[in-house]
């Protein structure tokens, strides 16, 4: 049986939601990122919607760059939590139509509809459906790669965008791939690019027409998988939390460095709760606790701290946190960013609040 899987992408998710509350904006290049103070500020575009890509805007420019190119665009800050509430309304309409469901960030997910759906036809259907259930009620549009593997799905729901929905047959995988850039392979970026292409490998294409024990010979492990994945070898599942992941984190970036310990702290909380809002979910425990804080001039440190047994605490995780931060309340530079890993996971279905003041760590 062929599986279907769905990649679900958010067409320039931000840059869409201040769209969508902001019909004024239609149109008009929209740029969500650091403020960028007339070519003068710091800090890279989040996203921008498809008429600034036009004057050759994408993520992680350099916001300067971005100001010059397009000085006239609209320019905003993120706004998180607004962000956040729009993608959890898509996540509860997507994870509706599949027992088999991945969120992947903010603006992506995985869906298997093999056992729901007897054709790719049908497949379609139901991304149609979808797409149409996205924009009734949350007011942005969704594009959709089908295919048979995830890797393949991924790559197929870049190519119509926006609103497109993508088919990638099992016949039909190497002429869908063969011309593309191997860069559209998720994992290999501008810097990978470069070994590949000292090896006089540009498509594709070139990966399809390469024996196995040669792209092995060539890139070890990694060639052996971008193989499996050109040839629709990818036997990832769809689901929520692997056995295998060793953690879960988040940070943040002040759009400003900051040593203003109110906003610290209001920033550790946010991640804090971003971070158990899954772990809850998903029924994982962890023993290990990591603080992480960049300061002004790049300068980087981690701290960590591990408890007797797995728990599942956000408060006492908070205060581990602040626990360890007070190592650097006297450094005299202001904070860039700050934050927060759970590692030696464990998923437990009868996962526990658990009382640590027998363990005082604080």
């Amino acid at each position: 049986m062929t599986r279907l899987i769905l990649h679900c992408d958010l067409d320039c998710f931000f840059a869409a939601v201040e769209m969508r509350d902001n019909p004024q904006y239609k149109g008009k290049p929209v740029i969500i990122g650091a403020d960028p103070k007339e070519g003068k500020g710091r800090g890279v575009i989040s996203t921008c919607n498809y008429e600034a890509r036009k004057y050759g805007l994408h993520s992680a420019m350099p916001i300067s760059q971005a100001y010059k190119r397009c000085p006239h665009g609209i320019y905003l800050k993120p706004n998180g939590k607004k962000y956040l509430k729009v993608s959890n309304q898509v996540m509860d309409i997507l994870e509706t139509y599949s027992n088999d469901f991945q969120r992947v960030g903010a603006d992506e997910a995985y869906l298997e509809l093999t056992e729901n759906a007897n054709s790719f036809e049908e497949a379609g259907r139901i991304a149609k459906e979808i797409q149409n259930e996205v924009l009734s009620k949350v007011g942005i549009t969704i594009s959709i790669g089908i295919a048979p593997t995830k890797s393949l799905a991924k790559i197929a729901s870049d190519e119509n965008k926006p609103n497109g929905i993508t088919f990638v047959k099992p016949d039909d995988i190497k002429d869908f791939l063969k011309d593309m850039d191997i860069t559209r392979i998720p994992g290999i970026g501008k810097k990978s690019k470069a070994h590949y292409l000292n090896k006089g490998i540009r498509k594709i294409g070139d990966i399809i027409n390469t024996p196995l024990n040669q792209l092995i010979d060539l890139f070890g492990k990694h060639g052996k998988w971008i193989w499996k994945i050109v040839h629709g070898l990818d036997n990832r599942k769809v689901k929520e939390f692997h056995e295998e992941r060793k953690s879960i984190s988040a940070e943040r970036t002040f759009h400003t460095d900051t040593n203003v310990f109110k906003d610290i702290l209001l920033t550790f909380e946010e991640i804090n709760k971003s971070i158990h809002r899954s772990i809850i979910k998903h029924h994982i425990t962890y023993k290990t606790i990591t603080l992480k804080i960049r300061f002004e001039g790049f300068q980087t440190f981690t701290r960590s701290r591990t408890v007797p047994f797995h728990i599942q605490d956000e408060k006492f995780v908070l205060n581990i946190i602040l626990d360890l931060f007070k190592e650097f309340s006297g450094y005299q530079k202001k904070v860039r960013l700050v934050g927060i890993k759970l590692s030696n996971l464990e998923k437990n279905l009868k996962s526990r609040q658990t009382n640590l003041l027998k363990y005082a760590l604080i």
